[in-house]
């Protein structure tokens, strides 16, 4: 580890409101206007881009928890610092609050060029603006500074620098990462999950339930949390958050995003996801790599651009939308999945819970790695930005779901079986989500599966869903699947014995 005591902290930063080349916190409407030479604007009136990089450079991005940086990992920083400091630069600085909660709220300051205010502009609308407060998280993300993408981490001064790539998503995670890991610092958890909130009428009145879903970008995160499980007045859904949540000691989940959603568009259909649909068509949404013919007719079925199309859409454009971003409690953690071998949906105990924390087990997406997209993929807490052990975030969940006593379960949005497999649809996922909250679930312990599966679901044929029938050589292959699953969880030396033993 070389001369980190050189990185520089947010305050070395020039004053973005005394410094003349400098532009501070312009407005949306100039933001826009910077990058007009890149903007193709759709049939609704949004702006829509096309950038070189369109995922995150996860194998090329490093902190200095986990690595041993050297003497060019800190030039990285200094580089940063650098263009930001030259008066011949033309520098735009954006501030923004990622998170409302007390114990959870951090000023964040992104410096960029002004040819590419379309990042600061989609970065901008997914947050509230700051109340002139020192910044707490600094990024510098300069596209054109190298030819291949180098990005670097200080996670104890906050600061991030990001070259060489023109991707949104680099500045949004880069703020979003260091906001799970100042929640763990204080005995929290930072998750990437969206949360919800279900309104539901019962024989002693109305109550409310806490959900939050895991899984990967793409995998169904979004649809899931905005879904509104076809409830009528005065049952209901809120969506509360889309993407990084904090859970908190308290039980609180604060969330991180107030003002918008960075979402995946392709394949959007209006009859399936209306609010999504609605809101990605509205003119205050910003596009990414979606296809738009030249006279601004937007294809969101079509991967022209690849298959991480993106779009940031606003709150308030999506009517299921709390007007609060925070969590008061949380009831119900959901797992996505989609591997064939689980069922429907399985209830977990704290142990497996946190076995299902560790494996992350879910399909590779654009957004991560486009090459690998659909293999399958393995991802601690389905949560690409963990700062520091590991191992030790397992056991963190664990004890934060046992104190607070949330109920966990794993639930396959994919198909079931690998031999006459049978898909598990929008109306299956909704009845289960729904009885889930409802408690109106029967449950049986499986042997076969070592899990707790429903033995009834209300609207479901749950027999359809037997996995050891719709598997030949079943028990072959989920002794084969435990002993994969266990040889993954051995690497990570801080986790507890419990948890490993716990495997299914």
């Amino acid at each position: 580890m070389v001369g980190l005591s050189s990185v520089p902290k947010p305050t070395e930063y020039p004053d973005p409101e005394t410094a003349d080349h400098v532009t501070y916190n312009p407005s949306l409407d100039e933001l826009r206007e910077f990058s007009s030479h890149s903007e193709t604007t759709t049939e609704y009136g949004a702006p829509a881009y096309v950038s070189e990089y369109r995922s995150r450079s996860a194998d090329r991005t490093a902190n200095a928890v986990d690595a041993d940086f050297g003497a060019d990992d800190v030039a990285v920083f200094e580089n940063g610092l650098d263009w930001v400091r030259d008066a011949a630069n033309d520098v735009v600085c954006v501030d923004r609050v990622v998170g409302r909660h007390s114990e959870a709220s951090y000023v964040c300051r992104l410096y960029l060029p002004k040819e590419y205010g379309r990042i600061a502009l989609s970065w901008a609308k997914l947050l509230e603006p700051a109340e002139g407060a020192d910044p707490d998280f600094v990024t510098v993300q300069l596209p054109d500074a190298t030819d291949e993408p180098k990005i670097r981490v200080h996670p104890e001064t906050g600061v991030t620098t990001v070259l060489g790539s023109d991707y949104t998503g680099e500045a949004k995670k880069s703020f979003l990462r260091l906001f799970m890991l100042r929640t763990k610092e204080q005995g929290g958890l930072g998750l990437h999950a969206g949360s919800k909130r279900v309104t539901l009428d019962d024989e002693d009145g109305q109550r409310e339930v806490g959900q939050l879903f895991l899984g990967l970008s793409g995998t169904g995160k979004s649809t899931l949390t905005s879904h509104g499980l076809w409830l009528d007045d005065p049952e209901g859904v809120e969506m509360i958050q889309d993407d990084v949540c904090a859970l908190l000691p308290s039980g609180t989940v604060a969330g991180s995003e107030g003002s918008g959603l960075y979402i995946k568009t392709l394949g959007l259909d209006g009859d399936e996801q209306p609010e999504l649909y609605d809101a990605a068509t509205d003119e205050s949404a910003v596009l990414e790599n979606v296809a738009v013919d030249d006279d601004g007719t937007v294809h969101f079925d079509e991967p022209r651009y690849g298959r991480n199309a993106r779009a940031v859409v606003r709150r308030d454009n999506l009517e299921s939308s709390a007007e609060g971003i925070d969590l008061p409690s949380v009831d119900q953690v959901f797992f996505i999945t989609r591997n064939p071998l689980m069922p429907p949906v399985a209830r977990l105990s704290d142990e497996q819970a946190a076995v299902a924390f560790m494996l992350g087990e879910s399909i590779e997406t654009s957004a991560g790695d486009p090459s690998k997209a659909g293999e399958s993929i393995r991802v601690v807490g389905t949560n690409p930005f963990i700062v520091g052990s590991e191992g030790e975030e397992g056991n963190r969940f664990r004890d934060l779901i046992a104190e607070l006593d949330v109920e966990c379960y794993v639930i396959n949005t994919g198909a079931v079986g690998t031999d006459d497999p049978v898909d598990v649809g929008v109306e299956e996922t909704v009845a289960i989500l729904e009885g889930v909250a409802r408690g109106s679930v029967e449950w049986e312990r499986d042997d076969a599966l070592d899990l707790t599966v429903p033995s009834e679901v209300p609207g479901i044929d749950v027999d359809r869903f037997r996995v050891p029938d719709r598997v030949e050589e079943f028990e072959t292959a989920q002794s084969e699947l435990r002993q994969e699953r266990l040889a993954y969880l051995d690497q990570f030396d801080d986790l507890d014995d419990d948890i490993v033993d716990a495997t299914y």
